[in-house]
């Protein structure tokens, strides 16, 4: 019988699969302690949290859906992250088993990283359709930490959301006071970044509407919640998810206090979030819980790019008079001239200057 020739769309299939299974792992897992001759057929799972060297995988297979396993991954597959999707299998029968090794990374079609103390790159969530900016009165935000997260999230090219929390401590606008002026400054944040065009909300977790708006804002995506320890990601996750901070047993995200930071005086949140997971929003999306992290370093961004994570930039790259304008004082300058057309907060400009200077000295 002749061979029977396949049309393109299986030869694009059968191309697709092979690219899923390129990144496998076909080295022993050392010291883990799993009989490897016992394991149980291939399957996909999503990795919902990452232990060092042990990974809790959610199985996506019919009979097992949802079951958790703790796993070991081959040692010469590439670092996994939460959110990843893989191929795995479980020791023996896995009805009966909860361990299980991963063997293969299926391709990400996204991944939100951060650089680690030594300026790498490091992933920590991956397959996220948006990132969550969070931030509340107290601990008190800062322009330019937010203008970081968001340089970032347009490098990655993905949908960012600017968050404010706590908003039931907001004082109202017509207060005279002065000990308000501090969080009224947050209010204007906010109408910043709106003006711009970014995605914002206020929610509170003492106020059900503002986290159905949320909730529905999310409906259908993998989402990863960024922004300073305190801020109250954490309590977020747990009303989305409809159970009480204290309730262990419901698997509530830990939540923390505030600490007072010795060398300013300000209050500054403190970690509790140990682990990135990924939590299910019954009847919408999934939510990512990163560990808190109060600065945001950009070294892996070049000198070139940072100008284009700010967005209301872009429509003036290339239009100063000389090509090597730093945006400062040279005449002909098409920023500045934005600035003073009120195209172009001035403050936003100064962020992008103290950035900068931090690329330059790196």
């Amino acid at each position: 019988m002749a061979k029977r020739r396949l049309n393109q769309q299986q030869l694009r299939r059968i191309s697709s699969q092979q690219t899923a299974r390129g990144k496998r792992g076909d080295e022993p897992v050392a010291d883990a302690g799993i009989d490897e001759s016992s394991l149980g057929p291939e399957q996909e799972g999503l990795i919902v949290c990452h232990y060092g060297q042990q990974l809790d995988v959610e199985s996506l297979s019919p009979d097992t859906r949802g079951q958790l396993f703790r796993c070991h991954q081959r040692s010469n597959l590439p670092p996994l992250v939460t959110g990843d999707r893989i191929i795995w299998q479980s020791e023996g029968d896995s009805t009966g088993n909860s361990t299980g090794i991963i063997v293969a990374l299926l391709p990400r079609h996204s991944a939100m990283s951060r650089p680690n103390a030594r300026g790498e790159q490091r992933s920590i969530a991956a397959n996220i359709d948006r990132v969550v900016v969070v931030f509340a009165p107290v601990p008190e935000p800062f322009g330019n930490l937010l203008d970081r997260y968001l340089v970032a999230i347009e490098h990655l090219r993905l949908k960012p959301l600017l968050l404010l929390n706590k908003c039931d401590l907001m004082p109202a606008e017509t207060s005279q006071d002065a000990d308000d002026a501090a969080a009224l400054k947050v209010s204007d944040l906010l109408k910043l970044y709106a003006g711009i065009g970014y995605d914002t909300l206020r929610v509170s977790c003492h106020q059900p509407d503002s986290i159905d708006a949320l909730r529905e804002l999310l409906s259908g995506e993998t989402a990863v919640f960024v922004g300073q320890s305190g801020v109250g990601k954490s309590s977020l996750i747990n009303t989305l998810r409809g159970i009480d901070d204290d309730d262990n047993d419901a698997g509530a995200a830990d939540v923390g206090g505030l600490s007072k930071g010795r060398a300013i005086g300000r209050e500054k949140g403190t970690h509790t979030t140990t682990a990135t997971r990924l939590y299910h929003l019954p009847g919408s999306g999934d939510l990512v819980d990163s560990p808190g992290i109060r600065e945001f370093g950009l070294w892996h961004i070049e000198a070139e790019q940072l100008m284009y994570g700010f967005v209301e930039f872009r429509p003036y790259i290339g239009q100063c008079r000389f090509r090597d304008c730093r945006h400062q004082q040279e005449p002909g300058c098409a920023l500045l001239a934005a600035v003073k057309q009120g195209k172009i907060k001035a403050s936003r400009l100064s962020s992008y200057h103290h950035i900068l200077q931090e690329l330059d000295r790196n």
